[in-house]
């Protein structure tokens, strides 16, 4: 097997068919696969890549028994496939299926890269709101993190058997693809591409989520939101100190008391605010450990098409 092509998808029933016709037509002259990852739908995409499987030997599906993730579904895709390259690509056709065909070219001329990644040069179909959200993201992220993130480097990527094996080994459970293709390193060509209009149905992923998600990846590859919650108690101790002495000098060598009610207040206020929000930073660290700790899988199949193992 020459190339496996991952496709994590959640209520997509009007693409399925759609994908699979442009993916046949772009790698027509390649031996590959298509392993769906039916990432716990409620329409019916189940049933249209059950038809697919039954068309066609080389598509294949997995499906979840609910909705755990596309991180989750990247991790199921990479253990079920087996092709020297990879591939993984969403199932909604803003991620142009014919561009497959370019990057396992790229790949196979140029043997010093170990993987290519497309990075979106200009998000026209997305929401306002969503694209300053992501830009922020990753200059926040790359402030704070101790690996550098390409800006909007997509999932959307192809890459040898090397950098598979390395993601496979990598056993967190809360898990972060984004961060993880950057951790393992490996030599990476970055291709922009243009984001296409989506044909039909619904995004999946609301900024709710996208915050949600942005939230996780910072705390999973970045410890200063606990080191400046210790800067700011240092702060505010040294400032509190400061401001102690200024009343206790002015008591004592000009007489004069200090109302300041409102002053006092406001300090209240504030150093609580600070302390809710260092409690906040550390409630969240706490939970990912806790989380963690669980040991829990990753995912759980329900059922799977066109795999001769009984479990993946």
């Amino acid at each position: 097997m020459n190339l496996s092509i991952i496709i994590p998808v959640k209520d997509e029933e009007e693409n399925i068919f759609k994908i699979v016709k442009e993916i046949k037509e772009s790698l027509s002259d390649i031996n590959y696969e298509i392993i769906f990852i039916d990432d716990g739908s409620i329409d019916n995409t189940f049933n249209n890549i059950e038809k697919a499987c039954k068309n066609d030997k080389k598509i294949k599906m997995l499906s979840f028994s609910r909705n755990f993730g596309k991180d989750a579904a990247i991790y199921a895709g990479l253990k079920a496939s087996s092709g020297n390259y990879t591939a993984i690509i969403d199932g909604d056709l803003q991620q142009d299926p014919k561009l497959l065909k370019e990057m396992y070219n790229f790949l196979s001329e140029n043997a010093e890269y170990d993987q290519i990644a497309m990075v979106i040069r200009k998000r026209k179909y997305t929401f306002f709101l969503k694209r300053i959200f992501s830009n922020l993201f990753y200059k926040i992220i790359n402030k704070m993190s101790y690996i550098g993130f390409a800006s909007n480097a997509s999932d959307f990527r192809m890459f040898r058997k090397n950098v598979k094996e390395a993601i496979l080994s990598l056993p967190e459970k809360r898990r972060f693809t984004k961060g993880i293709f950057n951790w393992i390193g490996f030599n990476t060509y970055y291709k922009e591409y243009d984001v296409l209009k989506r044909k039909s149905g619904k995004t999946k992923f609301s900024l709710r989520k996208s915050y949600k998600y942005a939230i996780n990846g910072i705390v999973s590859y970045s410890e200063k939101p606990l080191v400046l919650s210790a800067y700011f108690g240092i702060f505010i101790s040294t400032a509190s100190f400061i401001y102690l002495f200024y009343i206790v000098f002015k008591t004592l060598f000009f007489g004069k008391d200090t109302p300041g009610f409102a002053t006092i207040v406001c300090l209240i206020l504030f150093i609580g605010g600070i302390q809710l929000i260092s409690i906040g930073i550390l409630g969240k660290y706490i939970s990912e450990l806790f989380i963690e700790s669980k040991q829990r899988p990753i995912y759980i199949l329900k059922k799977q098409i066109g795999f001769e193992k009984e479990e993946l």
